[in-house]
């Protein structure tokens, strides 16, 4: 059995500085855990994680973006970034090679305020997806992240007044839609199905947090190849140190 844990750390240096990110690793013992928005340069911190290789991918503009994988098995090979010079500038994509599937974290782009960026954000999405189309010709994926997208009304807390804005348009809803009828699962919805109020990102405005006002963002994704060794999947939502709690997968 493996466990996989993804969290989007709002900054590595702070969520080290809250004392939240080594105990929570000590607790869980993951196989691996994958990070997003790391806002790190190379160099700037070091981690000593005994038994864990690391591999970062750091955004060209500083303080911004960026993430990380610590595994305790060592992958056969690692590729960063898609190969698509449009995207390979901001450290979000991370592909980790093992015998029988890839294990890849992806921090997807926000649309931003005045979704100013959305039609960049559907052209990743786009690219994203021809890319695991390619890393499934050798094996089956595993993917987690920050994928900036509460896919349906069940995913947040507040979906009338959201609709529309960054993170739950119609396009973003549908280009996850596509994703999962190109052959892929959303782990947590397939173990729980209707399972509502359970978030992974809370606003830091209106204490959202205590309100559990919040919106499931964070996944772990599989190819449907990978359904029958699949266990269970797990929001953290009771660890803090960042705007996102961590999600978690088990697998055979």
């Amino acid at each position: 059995m493996k466990k996989y844990i993804s969290w989007n750390v709002n900054g590595f240096r702070a969520v080290m500085n809250k004392n939240a990110f080594l105990p929570f690793v000590e607790r869980e013992q993951p196989d691996a855990i994958c990070l997003q928005e790391t806002k790190m340069q190379e160099g700037q911190a070091e981690l000593t994680l005994p038994g864990y290789h690391q591999y970062w991918a750091y955004a060209e503009k500083k303080g911004y973006s960026g993430t990380a994988v610590f595994t305790k098995e060592k992958p056969l090979s690692v590729r960063y970034g898609m190969g698509i010079e449009e995207h390979d500038h901001e450290g979000r994509v991370i592909a980790l090679e093992y015998p029988d599937y890839w294990l890849v974290t992806e921090y997807v782009p926000n649309a931003k305020e005045e979704l100013q960026r959305l039609a960049y954000r559907q052209t990743w999405e786009d690219d994203f997806l021809w890319y695991l189309k390619q890393l499934e010709k050798t094996h089956p994926v595993i993917f987690c992240g920050d994928l900036n997208v509460a896919h349906e009304e069940i995913d947040l807390k507040n979906p009338k007044t959201n609709r529309g804005h960054a993170g739950f348009t119609d396009e973003e809803r549908t280009k996850f839609t596509a994703l999962l009828n190109a052959g892929f699962v959303d782990t947590w919805r397939y173990f729980y199905p209707d399972r509502a109020g359970v978030y992974s990102w809370w606003s830091y405005r209106f204490h959202a947090r205590e309100k559990n006002a919040g919106w499931r963002i964070d996944y772990f994704v599989t190819s449907k190849s990978l359904v029958p060794r699949l266990r269970d999947a797990m929001i953290y939502t009771d660890v803090t140190g960042s705007d996102h709690c961590p999600v978690g997968l088990l697998i055979e």
